[in-house]
């Protein structure tokens, strides 16, 4: 995995929660500090829970900066999931306490920058989150906080297990789907939660 690039701060931005049928995207955004390294940082995706969990207040405690941003439900349907991931992703970065020189941002594709605040310079790494150190720690970041969120919105929507899939869908996922109402976390633009109210399908979700 590439370390953070010397003399330049490079903030590493990542995502979590694209696919899920229900619930925010959430984009956080790294800045490492070159003389505070954080060992087993890998893409959130191959980490267990647990391993998740311990390694995210240790980035937060040792990065640069870090910072978190999502985009709700309304954003998601109003602007399709990719726009919104990007509107996640702006927020984060406009969050960080500590300006970046330099975005690394996993994936093909680039959130629209020119218009920030601030001067960058940007990339797109596919794989970028098994990669880059920077990105690796995005990833974690933006997993562990969207699960917190769903963790935190499933009281409030009971018969879905928010808290056991995190809005993915999941066999479980679907059979509630049938049987109750979509709730008001549920991605209107998503094929599987169209269908479950009866809508045509528009392909603009999964």
């Amino acid at each position: 995995m590439s370390p953070a690039v010397p003399g330049r701060r490079v903030a590493g931005v990542d995502e979590a929660g694209r696919g899920p049928l229900a619930g925010p995207v959430v984009a956080a955004a790294v800045i490492l500090d070159p003389r505070r390294r954080i060992r087993g940082l890998a893409d959130s995706k191959v980490l267990s829970p647990q391993e998740r969990a311990r390694l995210a207040p240790i980035i937060r405690a040792r990065a640069l900066a870090w910072a978190v941003g999502w985009a709700d439900r309304d954003e998601i349907d109003a602007l399709n999931i990719l726009g919104a991931t990007f509107l996640a992703m702006r927020r984060a970065l406009l969050r960080l306490p500590v300006r970046p020189t330099h975005v690394q941002v996993d994936g093909n594709q680039l959130p629209p920058l020119a218009d920030l605040p601030f001067a960058c310079t940007a990339e797109a790494i596919i794989e970028g989150d098994a990669r880059i150190a920077a990105i690796s720690a995005a990833s974690i970041l933006a997993k562990t906080h969207r699960d917190a969120m769903m963790e935190a919105l499933d009281p409030c929507y009971p018969g879905f297990a928010l808290a056991e899939h995190k809005g993915y869908g999941t066999p479980a996922h679907l059979a509630a789907l049938r049987i109750l109402p979509p709730s008001a976390q549920h991605r209107r633009s998503f094929s599987p939660v169209r269908a479950a109210l009866g809508l045509p399908d528009t392909n603009a979700g999964i």
